[in-house]
């Protein structure tokens, strides 16, 4: 009965055309692409933005006092020193602390001159780093990491590895009054210009 009602004919293609089978696993290629595969949207993009989470500040966290530790006249560079208990959110503060005062021409008030007489000022290029521990405000490791992670050890022996001083770092400001577009710079832990950044790395502005 069946053969009667479908006949077969030669010339006609028996079966679902093969278009239809092509475009049938070209879907089905698509969508397990776009629900299993995970898009390049969601991974982070490399570089010294670090962690994307914001600093949590308290608003009711004391001034942190500090102390100028060294001053290396070469780097345009300073260390200072806080008690390891303060908070990252006093550090924080500090630092923009530093560039209100820098903005209103009050900086030499809190550190020493960087470039004294310059005619951008006297903090025209300064790298300002803070550590808890005295040790790693030595001259010797502020050069270390003013040299960047990239900088040859042959030519420049290294008393302290880059990699273990940069984790000891609280907090950094950059000033640079050459660069109009961004003069001030600061984060908790450090970061060197070719992205190379500590764990606790976070921006501040």
């Amino acid at each position: 009965m069946s053969d009667e009602s479908h006949p077969y004919e030669e010339g006609k293609r028996a079966g679902v055309h093969p278009l239809l089978v092509i475009f049938g696993i070209l879907f089905g290629l698509w969508l397990f692409v776009a629900l299993i595969v995970p898009s390049s949207k969601n991974k982070q993009a490399a570089g010294t933005e670090g962690p994307a989470g914001p600093v949590i500040e308290d608003p009711e966290a004391a001034p942190v006092l500090f102390k100028v530790h060294t001053t290396v006249p070469d780097m345009n560079a300073i260390s200072l020193t806080v008690q390891p208990e303060a908070t990252d959110s006093q550090v924080a503060g500090l630092l923009k602390r530093f560039k209100k005062d820098r903005l209103a021409g009050t900086l030499t008030e809190l550190l020493p001159a960087t470039t004294a007489g310059h005619t951008l000022g006297d903090h025209a290029i300064a790298d300002i780093y803070i550590v808890s521990d005295a040790q790693y405000a030595q001259a010797n490791v502020i050069r270390t990491l003013t040299r960047g992670a990239h900088a040859p050890g042959g030519l420049y022996p290294q008393a302290v590895p880059f990699e273990v001083a940069m984790e000891q770092i609280r907090g950094h400001y950059r000033i640079d009054l050459n660069n109009t577009s961004n003069p001030d710079s600061a984060s908790l832990g450090f970061a060197d210009e070719s992205g190379v950044h500590s764990k606790q790395y976070r921006k501040i502005f």
